[in-house]
């Protein structure tokens, strides 16, 4: 359900929403408030085995967390999307940063896990959003094909299937194949 406004709601008119019944997020997105799908099981198991992995290269170098809000710009307007990942590092974070609030500057990294109902030519034009709001890195996985496209602000994106190593210099240390995230997340190879 969209919750609808006669006008195009501010950042702080979205703000001031009451909370919705159940576990319902919504996204600010073009002046609407958008509820975000909740998650099913590979799609959490692949956010926990993704989760790990950052928080395990960047300990104590910034903040790794899944479904946190984040305030940002898209096309001149006010956006809030929710990534199901995402990471910013000690220098970025502000040192006012309300942490029970969204996080009020660009990450490093957002990860988009695609959902059903989702295509990756959907998630491909949300990474351009978020890399033109400043994010330095938009990992899209696509549980799938069983891979994780890397988008770069300053490259065109690269694709990682099987047992390709995925390395980036912006996370010193980091490495692993998507075959690694996958069995990691115990998610059988399609049998179809």
């Amino acid at each position: 359900m969209i919750l609808q406004a006669k006008n195009q709601l501010t950042l702080q008119e979205f703000l001031n929403i009451p909370p919705g019944e159940g576990d319902i997020n919504y996204e600010l997105i073009d002046g609407q408030a958008i509820p975000k799908m909740s998650p099913k099981k590979f799609h959490s198991k692949l956010t926990r085995a993704l989760l790990n992995s950052i928080e395990q290269c960047c300990e104590g170098q910034g903040e790794v967390c899944p479904e946190l809000a984040v305030a940002l710009t898209r096309r001149g307007r006010d956006w809030m999307p929710i990534p199901d990942i995402l990471y910013i590092s000690n220098e970025r974070l502000p040192p006012d940063w309300d942490q029970e609030g969204a996080c009020s500057v660009p990450p490093d990294l957002v990860i988009e896990i695609i959902s059903p109902g989702q295509t990756f030519g959907q998630m491909a034009a949300k990474a351009k959003d978020y890399l033109d709001a400043k994010v330095l890195r938009v990992w899209v996985v696509d549980s799938k094909a069983r891979s994780i496209t890397v988008f770069y602000p300053d490259a065109a994106p690269q694709t990682y299937m099987g047992e390709e190593l995925l390395k980036d210099s912006l996370f010193e240390g980091l490495e692993f194949t998507v075959e690694q995230v996958f069995q990691k997340a115990k998610i059988p190879l399609d049998t179809e």
